[in-house]
Order: C-alpha cells, then structure tokens, then sequence
C-alpha cells in the first residue's frame, strides 16, 4: 500500500508540473482576470458578474498580448513585451516549486535551490511558447534585392 501511495503521490507531482508548464504561459492574464473579477465582485457585481468580468479581462490582456507582438517592430521592443509576459510565469514557478519542494525536502537551502531552477526553467518555457506565438515579421525583411 506504501509503494502505491508513493506511485499515486508521484504521479499526481507529475501531472501539476505538467500543468504548470502548459499554464505558465498564461500567468499575467490569469492574474489580471482573477484581479478585476474580484474588484467587480467588490463593487457590487455579484459572483457571476465578477467571472464574467475577470474573464473579458483575461482575454483582453492576452488579447492585448497578441496586438503588440502583431504591431510593435523593434525586436527589443518585442522581447520587453514578452518579459512583462513571462515575469509572472517566472515568479509562479518558484512558488509551484518551492511548495513541491518544500514537502520533500528539509534543508531549506536546497529547497530555494531547487525552487530557482524550477522558476527558470518555466521561465525558459513560457518565454519559448509566448515567442512560437509571435507573429512572423514581413517574407522579405532584411533580403537585399538588386534593382
């Protein structure tokens, strides 16, 4: 039965790192969703009116992602666009870590350790999929053509 529990504890560890992976991407409009949502609950909304409003929220802000990769021309102006995406997958990975960590591993030390590498890895990892959803630039940009 230990053996089993380990198994299932393994697996189910496994399954929140593979979402976490998949959902790092989508961190700043979580956030911006669950934020809103919760000021118009606040203000007097109602719970089906902050869902609905933190959900327009969401989609707006990775909407709004999506516009200034499409609009902005500079590269460096496109990787600041995507850092101001990836930050919070990176600062949700440290915590998705440290708390995995923190339930296997009594040194604290390895387990800020292991919370970095964790943060840095799904830091790389939402900066990868957010760069796939960049938008490639002009077919003939930067070809020098002979007149």
């Amino acid at each position: 039965m230990i053996i089993i529990g380990i198994l299932v504890s393994l697996g189910g560890i496994v399954a929140l790192c593979w979402l976490l992976f998949n959902l790092a991407v989508f961190a700043l409009p979580l956030f911006a969703g669950i934020s809103i949502g919760l000021w118009a609950n606040s203000t007097g909304a109602g719970g089906l009116g902050g869902v609905i409003v933190g959900a327009l929220a969401a989609a707006a802000t990775f909407g709004l992602f999506q516009l200034l990769l499409l609009v902005v021309r500079p590269a460096w102006l496109k990787l600041l666009v995507l850092l101001v995406f990836v930050a919070p997958a990176v600062v949700a990975g440290y915590h998705a870590t440290f708390g995995i960590v923190k339930l296997t591993m009594p040194s604290e030390t390895w387990q800020v350790v292991f919370a970095v590498a964790g943060a840095i890895a799904v830091g790389i990892t939402a900066l990868m999929r957010l760069t796939m959803m960049a938008p490639p630039g002009p077919a003939g940009q930067g070809v020098a053509r002979a007149s």
